[in-house]
């Protein structure tokens, strides 16, 4: 059937053909066609599928026309009907499944298309799909007599040989499920994936307990090979237990075949290489820990790598690598234990079996003891001497049987003893093998030398109770001798039955000698078997000296490597901190450049605004809060510089960036303030120098404190703040023409932050690679789709506004009306300066986004705020605006636009937030008792800290808040009574 499908490409003959069978009135016929159907969808041309799906209706029709029959074959038909049904749905829905279920991972993640929707409905689906596999697993067991041999009747092969083509669907979905059930785990929170853990357990201990019993059947064990599952079900969630997983593999031998001689095909199972792949793809999707340098800063300064650069790479490349091959030894050591486990349960097995034997060669024994009393009472009898010696003879010939089953008995269990010791010595391979990869497997090792010195001793003990039977037989055979001599005395005086008597007696003698022959062979063959036995010990422990001194070959190798590595790392210690010397140089030539610069009769020409000042300013706050973290983190581990570097060069710009703001802005303020602002900012200057300093030098590194810059800054804030001008100062009839001029300035403010975002879009195409280029293009793109959306909202702002300004101004001028409407035009003034302002701070965040030296946050902040000035500047324009007006309905839809721009910036943001962000191994398999308290009293000090910080925050902003509010209202009047 399978090769006429693949002739045809079809399966229209297969289907002709069952359609005049009487699948409904004959149950037998009906489990045999389920059966063969089953391997056309496994195996036959893919077509088979597509021709099938059209009976799907008639299937179901006789599953539930079979569940009705509670007996024989009837329950079993309906379930295997349904699991078919099911199969053909599955398939459907996913057609990137082959009907063998063979993937290679790659296919795997393909099928989902790295949605993380599909991945879950795609889990689903594999739930309910091997849901039924386990049903008519279950069923087909319930229906057979597990107390009798079952599975070497014609009629248990035909209920068990559908069962393979179920354990290969079940070893695979099995598989596919704990990798997907991984993957969903680090997108998703753990708790919303919390039924898809218990439904998964469930379905792990039925499974478990399934192969096992499977692999216990004869019929299986010359048919196909079923794999063990672990003790433990996969922990998902922690990431590093994926690594941990070993594919369930089922081995079909290639000369095996079916009972009715069809043959199987193997299965092809995933190797070590696709593992790999997995890993490979697991880690290009959610991010490596060795696929950046933490440390390389040269393709950020645009500087050549040195050969000390080179060195490190180089270094860090093998300490990878290393690392690499050493998890592989664990993993194959880890496998190889497990397989010696399975092995060792068979041995306890067949050692269980052996004492069901012994028990009963000693019950036969007491038996015969029990006839030889009575043979003893009747002797006492001496006038039925005939009738006893007739019984005699008798009960003689029955123990002669006895004795011979006896030694048949013997001669299994000395075949067996034979076995066991071949079995010991390929588990004694194989644990040479395991010692060789990896010392951890010596403890499994020497567990199996225990369990192998228990067998010897058992098998000793029962060739010595063998011996000891023999022995009791001989005494007991001397005992009937004597016996037989006393009654031949008493019966001399009979003619023919005496003779005949003795005649008996000394063929009883003659059979008593072979007897004691056979003994002897049978001592000398224990001898032979206990020499043997002795000569496997020896080399047991030649053995076991050489895989002792590997390992202690391998310690040293790796004690060797540790001192490469620590050497390294101290001088990774001394480069990282020479980086931040030379960083700190640069920084505070930057300083000094830009203090030189208030000199410069060039610079006495720029004015800047208190605006600009105040935002130069707080974001030079905010980098002085950063660095003074990362100092702190730098200082508790040294090793760490990866948000130390960054924050110093951005501290540098941004403090100099304050002090030529500053300056300018002291340019256009009165003499008083100017001077003020202009002596901050050069005590600012020069605290920020005497910081940089501090950082240079290794004994005042941990003694370096920015609280002087910080309290600089406050000062220029507050000079800013008063320097800030009021729209209540503004003349009544400039009102008009600064409207027009702040609009025109959002627009501007808004052309150039697309601009610049173009060229940043353009920079990182040019300089980014792989899952960095990824993140930054994702982000830029929603950065350019909310700029736009921003321009249309200030275009259909100035087409509301115009159509405002002729429906309200009636014969005065627009400059008339917006200075009758002040307080109104203060509010649109405002809106428009908010957002121009919030996309020239979103441009900037996302710059040092993409450069790696701003946070995620920041632009997630901006975003909002470029919300919430969207919607000052939609309600600014609605309060006068007319209800019906179709360019309020085109503001309104505008700034819905600009609201789904910004959660698209924000879920870019984040996306590639998670996707940039390292992930802790958190692996303290190797800490100790005393440090894993250690590192919990740390993570509980951390936990207080951080708590602490988050309130306070949260203070800081409330206050902020509330003086924003004030300020916002002196501005533009709230506290005044009017029309808003």
């Amino acid at each position: 059937c399978i090769l006429g499908t693949h002739h045809e490409k079809g399966a229209q003959t297969f289907w002709s053909v069952v359609n005049r069978l009487p699948l409904s009135g004959n149950a037998v016929l009906c489990w045999k066609f389920c059966h063969v159907f089953h391997k056309l969808l496994r195996d036959g041309h893919s077509n088979v599928l597509k021709d099938s799906v059209r009976y799907k209706n008639e299937l179901s029709d006789m599953s539930r026309m079979w569940g009705h029959l509670s007996e024989g074959y009837g329950q079993l038909c309906s379930i295997y009907l349904k699991l078919l049904r099911t199969k053909m749905e599955f398939h459907t829905k996913n057609p990137r499944f082959p009907g063998n279920l063979q993937m290679s991972d790659r296919q795997l993640d393909e099928a989902g298309e790295n949605d993380v929707n599909n991945f879950f409905q795609l889990t689903v689906e594999m739930f309910d799909y091997l849901e039924w596999e386990l049903n008519l697993f279950q069923t087909v067991f319930n229906s057979l007599d597990m107390s009798r041999s079952v599975s070497v009747t014609a009629a248990g092969q035909c209920r068990l040989a559908p069962l393979i083509q179920v354990i290969l669907d079940c070893s695979h979905l099995y598989d596919y499920t704990v990798k997907l059930l991984f993957k969903l785990h680090s997108c998703l929170p753990a708790d919303t994936l919390q039924g898809h853990r218990d439904r998964f357990l469930e379905q792990f201990r039925k499974l478990k307990d399934l192969f096992y019993r499977s692999s216990n059947l004869q019929y299986f064990k010359r048919l196909i090979q079923i794999p063990q599952l672990p003790e433990n079900p996969p922990n998902f969630l922690r990431a590093s237990a994926l690594s941990e997983h070993i594919s369930p593999v089922v081995v079909i031998p290639a000369e095996a075949s079916s009972p009715d001689s069809e043959p199987i095909t193997d299965l092809v199972e995933m190797d070590t290489a696709a593992q790999s792949l997995f890993d490979n793809k697991f880690d290009e999707i959610f991010g490596s820990s060795f696929s950046n340098d933490p440390f390389n800063f040269n393709s950020q300064n645009g500087m050549n790598k040195d050969d000390k650069d080179r060195l490190i790479e180089q270094l860090y490349r093998e300490i990878a690598a290393l690392k690499e091959e050493l998890e592989n030894f664990k993993a194959e050591s880890e496998r190889r234990a497990l397989q010696l486990r399975g092995r060792i349960s068979e041995l306890e097995a067949e050692l269980a079996e052996q004492r069901h034997l012994k028990q009963q060669a000693l019950d036969e024994s007491e038996f015969l003891r029990a006839e030889l009393e009575e043979l003893k009472k009747q002797r006492e009898d001496t006038e039925k001497a005939q009738r006893s010696l007739t019984e005699i003879e008798r009960k003689a010939q029955a123990n002669e049987q006895r004795y011979t089953k006896l030694k048949e008995k013997y001669s299994e269990l000395v075949q067996n003893h034979a076995d066991l010791l071949r079995k010991n010595a390929e588990v004694t391979k194989q644990v040479t093998v395991a010692r060789q990869a990896q010392g951890d497997v010596e403890r499994e090792k020497k567990e199996l030398e225990d369990s192998f010195q228990r067998v010897s001793e058992q098998a000793q003990r029962k060739s010595q109770e063998q011996t000891e039977v023999l022995e009791t037989l001989k005494r007991e055979l001397a005992a009937s001798k004597q016996e037989l001599q006393a009654l031949q005395g008493t019966l001399e005086s009979s003619t023919q039955l005496g003779a005949e008597q003795s005649t008996r007696i000394a063929s009883l003698e003659q059979e008593r000698d072979s007897l004691s022959q056979a003994a002897e062979q049978h001592g000398e063959e224990m001898a032979a078997l206990q020499a043997e036995l002795q000569q496997l010990r020896d080399m047991l422990s030649s053995e076991k000296e050489s895989s002792k001194k590997a390992l202690e070959t391998l310690q040293t190798q790796l004690k060797d490597k540790e001192d490469v590595e620590q050497a390294l790392q101290q001088r990774l210690s001394q480069e990282q901190f020479a980086l931040l010397q030379g960083t700190a140089r640069e920084a505070e030539q930057m300083v000094q450049d830009s203090l030189s610069r208030l000199e410069d009769p060039a610079h006495i020409s720029c004015t800047s605004s208190a605006d600009n000042l105040l935002s130069r300013t707080l974001a030079a706050s905010e980098c002085v809060e950063r660095l003074q973290d990362a100092h702190s983190k730098y200082l508790s581990d040294r090793t760490d510089m990866s948000s130390l570097l960054p924050c110093v060069a951005l501290f540098a710009h941004l403090i100099s960036d304050t002090i030529l703001q500053g300056s300018a802005t002291s340019h256009m303020a009165p003499m008083e303030p100017a001077d003020r602002l202009l002596e901050a900012c050069k005590q600012c200057g020069s605290e920020a120098i005497s910081y940089l300093g501090a950082l240079r030098e290794p004994g005042t590194l941990e003694g370096a404190d920015c609280t002087p810059v910080r309290n600089c800054l406050s000062r220029i804030r507050a000079i800013g703040e008063a320097l800030r001008p009021k729209g209540l100062d503004v003349k009544q009839e400039e009102l008009g023409d600064l409207v027009d001029k702040e609009m025109a300035a959002t627009s501007a403010a808004i052309e150039t932050a697309a601009a610049r975002i173009e060229e940043m879009l353009s920079k990182a195409r040019a300089g980014d690679t792989g899952v960095k280029l990824e993140v930054n293009e994702r982000i830029l793109g929603s950065c350019t789709d909310l700029m736009q959306a921003i321009r249309v909202l200030v275009l259909t702002s100035k087409d509301l506004q115009r159509e405002i300004v002729e429906s309200g101004r009636g014969a005065a001028s627009p400059k008339e009306f917006y200075a009758k409407n002040s307080r109104w035009t203060e509010g649109l003034i405002s809106a428009s300066k908010a957002v121009g302002w919030g996309a020239t701070v979103m441009v900037d965040a996302a710059d040092l986004v993409v450069q790696g030296k701003g946070k995620f946050e920041e632009l997630m902040v901006c975003s909002h705020e470029i919300a919430a000035s969207t919607a000052q500047l939609v309600a600014a324009s609605k309060v006068k605006a007319d209800k019906d007006s179709a360019n309020l309905s085109k503001l309104q839809q505008a700034s819905r636009g600009v609201n789904q721009a910004t959660a698209a910036v924000v879920a870019s943001t984040k996306s590639g937030k998670s996707q940039i962000e390292e992930k802790d191994s958190m692996d303290f398999s190797s800490m100790t008792l005393t440090q894993i308290k250690r590192q919990e009293m740390d993570s509980q000090v951390r936990v207080l800290e951080l708590e602490n910080q988050l309130q306070k925050e949260r203070q800081k902003l409330g206050e902020l808040r509330k003086k924003h509010y004030e300020l916002a209202g002196v501005a533009e009047g709230w506290e005044e009574d009017g029309e808003c």
